[in-house]
């Protein structure tokens, strides 16, 4: 691969910020020439350490360290800890509990207590990597309830429905009209028999009569 695709392999990461105007006034040089303004990778090398790196990076890194601007403030601790190695870098920092103090001092006040109050696996003030896996898992953690409530909090749970059972309402049974009962004539009183006269005066004459 030459310089050239090399360099143009490069600017294409410059999307952003000062990077991209860069990138960009290196194109306008080369579309007002007709040649590209940096031709070699070396040279490409010395012009962005001109442009980017500042004078005394170890100087700015250890000023920037002993203030406040470095803080984790509202970022996650993963762009926190992005940021401080760097810083840590620059500034020639290597001593583990100097790194330990000053990656827990620029911590959420909040994530500090829970690594500091740990009741077993708490990380030594010797050991930053353990201070480091700490600080993430508990940001990690935190992170996962926040989009939990935020969930619950746009879906709040509806109360079940009561569903009322009404009885099903009684069949009726509609029978057909009776039919009459037939109307047996009643029987005629009986007739007294008068019986044949008799001659009440004379069985009374009967029975007076001596035998």
């Amino acid at each position: 691969m030459t310089s050239r695709k090399k360099i143009l392999w490069a600017l294409t990461f410059f999307k952003d910020g000062r990077a991209a105007k860069w990138s960009e006034n290196v194109f306008c040089q080369e579309a007002d020439t007709g040649i590209f303004p940096i031709p070699t990778w070396g040279d490409f090398e010395q012009q962005f350490r001109l442009h980017f790196f500042p004078v005394n990076a170890e100087v700015d890194a250890i000023n920037t360290l002993e203030g406040t601007s470095y803080h984790q403030g509202g970022r996650t601790v993963d762009d926190y800890l992005d940021n401080f190695q760097t810083l840590v870098s620059d500034a020639g920092y290597t001593d583990p509990q100097t790194l330990v103090v000053k990656f827990r001092r620029g911590l959420k006040l909040g994530i500090q207590n829970q690594i500091a109050t740990m009741p077993y696996g708490r990380p030594t003030d010797t050991d930053p990597d353990a201070w480091y896996r700490a600080a993430r898992r508990i940001d990690q953690v935190r992170l996962a309830n926040k989009v939990f409530q935020s969930m619950s909090r746009s879906t709040p749970s509806r109360p079940a429905k009561t569903v009322s059972v009404r009885p099903s309402p009684m069949s009726v049974v509609r029978l057909p009209p009776a039919s009459p009962l037939p109307v047996t004539p009643k029987p005629p009183p009986p007739t007294l028999s008068m019986g044949v006269p008799m001659d009440v005066d004379a069985t009374r004459k009967t029975r007076s009569l001596p035998p």
